[in-house]
């Protein structure tokens, strides 16, 4: 399986995401610190939303095989910049989270990943599972 880093904004869904995926139980705690798991590394949004802390992130990629940016479908901006992903040296996927949120604009959200340059993208409702199984298989694919 290839290892990957969650990186969003505080609320994007990524430790609810890393939990689905790992097949635990579904219950909110707020991420304080970089959680390293054999397969998945959830960080704490404020790594992201923080210049002081986002060189940490750049050091955690290294770790893995592909990075993944998280954006909630009700977000009203992108922590993410323009063309961003050309600053990793690895596979960037997008995932957009909440597609069932009341204000869900998936449109939005997948054109923000595409312009921060994500080729994949991924829709997922973690707290049902929809869409999560594409990730699994896209991590389990050899190569």
């Amino acid at each position: 399986m290839k290892k990957i880093i969650f990186i969003g904004r505080v609320g994007a869904g990524k430790t609810t995401l890393t939990q689905r995926l790992r097949g635990d139980e579904i219950k909110y705690y707020k991420t304080q610190y970089v959680h390293y798991g054999e397969s998945i590394i959830d960080t704490p949004g404020e790594y992201t939303e923080r210049a002081s802390l986002a060189g940490a992130l750049a050091l955690y990629s290294y770790e893995v095989d592909v990075v993944g940016f998280l954006i909630s479908a009700d977000d009203t901006y992108s922590i993410f910049g323009p063309n961003i992903t050309c600053m990793v040296n690895r596979e960037v996927i997008g995932i957009v989270t909440g597609i069932d949120k009341p204000f869900a604009d998936m449109e939005k959200a997948e054109n923000w990943l595409r312009l921060a340059g994500c080729r994949k993208i991924f829709f997922v409702n973690s707290l049902t599972g929809e869409g999560t199984k594409d990730i699994l298989e896209y991590l389990n694919e050899e190569g």
